[in-house]
């Protein structure tokens, strides 16, 4: 079996699953945010159970509109306040959180071997260390949180192979792209990405939780790697419970096997609107930007943070761009304060934010007006993904994306660091 089949079988009781079976799986943890959360509440309340399956794996985070923009938006965090006192479930309040995806590694609550759900499209991040985690609507996270359990079609898995070492100022993000501009948006649809290779081996944890992230822009039902060194130092120190960790077997099955010589590879940008309209940055001539932001659950991470003001650092940002840094989680804002990264982002015209997932969605802290184009590390460009639809979203790393902002233009950060 593959990655994914070890864990889906370890959680349904049975020795293997196949392919296209139809299961049901025991979960591990079942989170919301306040966008979603609503929806589940309402759907759980009408089950008419008394309580949650646990109280300890079920999770809220408003990471989307909190601090609160709007009457709607306290309206919806309330309600999710109010539902998590009354069942016990954790709930994580402005100021101890985070955007999800950030925050729930970082506290240990996600965990290799495990099965979470979300109502998030982006839970599949987890797979970073080494879990099955996908996302789910919010009718389905309702029952899961009521029964502990999901119904689903066990995905096939594609195996992704990258071999060479990554150059300067590419990362996880360019891989990610790169992938995705190869395969397209539905390359992977309802399948498992398994991520492996010495350029993966290389990889941070912080550059593996930006690809586990972006599997489903490429459709995947999740993106996986398997557990290293590096991902038992990330989650040893940080693990709130006992994990197993499964490793594929060397005869198993895949749908497919795609290899990739990434020696080469440079800085990758999306040109709207599509997470696969995808060019190397030199191919991107004169494209002014209004705005860079540098952040959300894909590239908020300290790394990430710290790859922007190495290039930020020292200069100034382009009179005529809004550039927004945000945090991914309190943690990231504090050591990334420790480190003086805070203060280069504001010493070169940068704003920093709270952590919101905020301007990724066209929620708030960055919306674009119409005709005006920004360059972000998030995770998708839609048409009006940003706020207007006569506006444009163009993805990149976040050394891109500060070397934008310095520039006026989309730029690779070698242009500007010299």
């Amino acid at each position: 079996m593959t990655l994914a089949e070890k864990i889906l079988a370890a959680h349904c009781g049975l020795d293997r699953v196949s392919p296209g079976e139809f299961v049901n799986v025991r979960v591990d943890l079942v989170l919301s945010n306040d966008i979603t959360a609503p929806l589940a509440i309402k759907e759980f309340q009408r089950l008419g159970v008394k309580k949650v399956f646990d109280p300890n794996k079920v999770i809220m985070i408003p990471d989307h509109f909190c601090p609160n923009k709007d009457i709607l938006s306290a309206e919806q965090a309330k309600g999710m306040r109010e539902f998590a006192k009354r069942y016990g479930i954790l709930y994580y309040e402005v100021g101890r959180m985070g955007i999800e995806h950030v925050l729930l590694p970082e506290q240990g609550l996600v965990l290799p071997g495990e099965v979470i759900v979300g109502a998030d499209s982006h839970t599949c991040t987890y797979g970073a260390v080494g879990a099955f985690a996908t996302g789910m609507g919010s009718t389905d996270i309702a029952v899961a949180m009521a029964t502990g359990e999901i119904w689903m079609k066990v995905p096939p898995t594609i195996k992704f192979v990258y071999s060479g070492k990554l150059g300067e100022w590419v990362g996880g993000k360019d891989l990610i792209l790169y992938t995705i501009g190869n395969i397209g948006v539905d390359g992977a649809l309802y399948s498992a990405m398994e991520f492996t290779g010495e350029a993966i081996d290389a990889l941070p944890m912080d550059g593996r939780f930006t690809m586990s992230n972006m599997a489903i822009e490429a459709g995947g039902k999740a993106g996986i790697f398997k557990v290293d060194a590096k991902t038992q130092h990330y989650v040893k120190s940080r693990a709130k419970r006992p994990y197993n960790v499964y490793e594929p077997d060397k005869d198993a099955s895949y749908e497919r096997v795609i290899e990739y010589d990434v020696s080469k590879l440079e800085p990758q940008v999306a040109l709207p609107h599509l997470p696969s309209n995808v060019k190397p940055v030199s191919k991107v001539v004169d494209i002014k930007i209004d705005q860079a932001v540098i952040g959300s659950c894909t590239n908020g991470r300290l790394d990430d943070l710290r790859l922007a003001a190495k290039v930020l650092k020292g200069k100034q940002v382009n009179p005529e761009v809004r550039c927004i840094v945000i945090p991914g989680s309190q943690q990231v804002y504090l050591d990334a304060m420790h480190e003086g990264l805070i203060e280069i982002f504001i010493k070169a015209g940068a704003v920093v934010s709270t952590p919101t997932c905020g301007p990724c969605l066209g929620g708030y802290m960055g919306i674009l007006a119409a005709g005006e184009r920004a360059v972000s590390t998030t995770n998708r460009n839609f048409v009006g993904r940003m706020g207007s639809p006569q506006s444009e979203v163009y993805l990149a790393n976040p050394a891109v994306a500060a070397a934008s902002a310095v520039a006026g233009k989309i730029i690779g950060p070698a242009k500007i660091t010299g």
